[in-house]
């Protein structure tokens, strides 16, 4: 069998050894240190908007820590993009909030402003205003900021940005992370850069930042001893994971760049196969880091399905995934409010996610092409 062809896999820089052998050197082994400070000072310097950055031990912690800032608590409603991962829904049933599922658009795949808006009134009119919007940048695609930000100012409700997938795009020149109350990044092992695990809270002032801190680090009180008066987590990253983080920085760069690539690569490829749409910018405002490059298959032109496709890269030992499922189809949630007129859920069916990663060779996407002109011919 051949080699296997991951959707996206790790692709380290050849500098992370030498801040995790520095921490091992100056036993910095716990879970603070240079490298954790070091890496939130390089995240702010690259994010460009006078931020503050907390490392943290996931985007999921992140987030949780973002909704408690939000003063998000039991019985509250949350509204959150439908067509994510549940990471980006978790975290409203941690608070013991409900989540309310808003439905994507044509263009980016993002959350609705028209759904949006129809949601908090309606919630609204029944006692029960959102607390807080989560919204995402799907694949690293930016979401209609403009118009999400104009609605939640006018009915004055907080935007937290899940930026997990989306380190280096950018909207209207802004990077992406930076535009809600709070931004989320992720450093899983297939995002654009990762610490293995990890990610970080992005603030907008330091003492957000500090809450985020105290909060993640157990809410120990200022005291000769162990004094809490309020709940904590063990949310903080460590310096050994910081110290990968700080080696993937100096490449992050060069990650947006390939990853671009490959978009461009399949834009290619695709460009005479009548059916198939690459996920690309609606438009110059946006800047997409092409995190994962996906496609939609239109069965009735093709005559075949997403899952055909899917199942023929599969043997050649290629990975290729289906777009996220909703989460108002997810039996998890079966019971939440939902807006919208099922984009999500048609996007859902036909779509595919195809192998993205800085570090596919020559040889790889040569694999990829024969398939793909194989089936489709």
């Amino acid at each position: 069998m051949n080699s296997k062809i991951w959707l996206s896999s790790p692709h380290m820089g050849g500098t992370e050894q030498k801040y995790v052998n520095e921490a091992f050197a100056a036993n910095w082994v716990a879970p603070l240190g240079p490298n954790v400070d070091g890496f939130e000072k390089d995240l702010e310097t690259f994010l460009n908007e006078d931020v503050k950055v907390a490392a943290l031990s996931a985007g999921t912690a992140a987030l949780h820590l973002a909704l408690i800032e939000c003063d998000v608590k039991h019985g509250d409603e949350v509204i959150c993009q439908s067509m994510t991962f549940s990471a980006s829904a978790n975290p409203i049933a941690y608070c013991g909030a409900t989540p309310v599922f808003i439905d994507s658009e044509k263009d980016t795949w993002n959350m609705c402003p028209v759904a949006l808006k129809e949601a908090i009134e309606d919630r609204t009119s029944k006692g029960k205003k959102p607390k807080a919007i989560i919204v995402v940048h799907l694949y690293g695609m930016p979401a209609k900021m403009t118009e999400i930000l104009e609605i939640a100012d006018k009915y004055d409700i907080p935007v937290i940005e899940d930026a997990a997938e989306a380190l280096g795009s950018a909207y209207n020149g802004k990077t992406c992370g930076t535009f809600g109350r709070f931004g989320i990044l992720s450093f899983n092992g297939n995002k654009i850069i990762t610490t293995s695990g990890g990610g970080a809270l992005v603030c907008h002032n330091q003492e957000d930042k500090d809450k985020a801190v105290f909060l993640s680090t157990q809410a120990r009180d200022n005291a000769p001893h162990y004094q809490h008066s309020h709940i904590g987590y063990n949310y903080r990253m460590s310096n050994i994971v910081a110290g990968i983080g700080r080696g993937q920085m100096e490449v992050l760069k060069d990650r947006v760049e390939a990853r671009r690539k490959m978009h461009d690569f399949y834009v290619e490829l695709f460009k005479n196969i009548d059916g198939v749409e690459v996920f690309s910018e609606p438009s110059e405002e946006y800047f997409s880091n092409h995190w994962l490059s996906a496609i939609i298959v239109d069965e009735k032109v093709t005559g075949k399905t997403r899952e055909d496709l899917r199942l023929a890269l599969l043997e050649d030992n290629i990975e290729s995934r289906p777009l996220w499922k909703p989460m108002h189809l997810q039996p998890v949630f079966v019971d939440t409010p939902y807006y919208g007129t099922n984009v999500s859920e048609r996007l859902f069916d036909n779509g595919l996610c195809l192998p993205s990663g800085s570090n596919l060779s020559d040889h790889d996407r040569e694999r990829i092409e024969k398939i793909i002109k194989e089936f489709f011919s």
